[in-house]
């Protein structure tokens, strides 16, 4: 992972702050650039390789809408500091969607799931959040 794209970067690592993705553990957003090789498109087995796993590794592709649906739906139960959290993973899906085409989520692995959240920029370069989640 390289960091060529500072500036979306930076928005991004804002965009994240105080936001933990919520599963049977609590992780951190992390941003990431990737390199286009020769534009190339992003698969699974480029993901792969690009993330380091072994290539057996099974991965599942989710839309990011699916991925972030219950973190950005606001509930009639929802505490106050709920909601702002709600609004807060709103305005990262909206972030991620506005600076990025071809955004895809990509879940790498079973049980503790390494997650890339990855599109491409205008200058042909991946860029995404990771992220970790644990389900079993």
């Amino acid at each position: 992972m390289t960091n060529t794209n500072p500036s979306l970067q930076d928005q991004l690592q804002k965009a994240t702050e105080g936001l933990l993705f919520m599963s049977e553990s609590e992780a951190p957003f992390e941003p990431f650039t990737w390199e286009s090789e020769g534009g190339s498109a992003l698969n699974a087995q480029t993901i792969l390789q690009k993330t380091k796993h072994p290539k057996d590794t099974p991965v599942d592709v989710v839309d990011v809408d699916c991925f972030f649906e219950v973190a950005t739906k606001e509930q009639d139960w929802h505490f106050p500091e709920e909601r702002e959290m709600v609004k807060k993973f709103q305005a990262l899906v909206e972030t991620l969607k506005t600076n990025l085409s071809d955004l895809t989520v990509y879940r790498v692995g079973k049980r503790s799931i390494d997650v890339y959240i990855v599109g491409k920029t205008p200058t042909q370069e991946y860029v995404g959040l990771s992220t970790k989640v644990i389900e079993t």
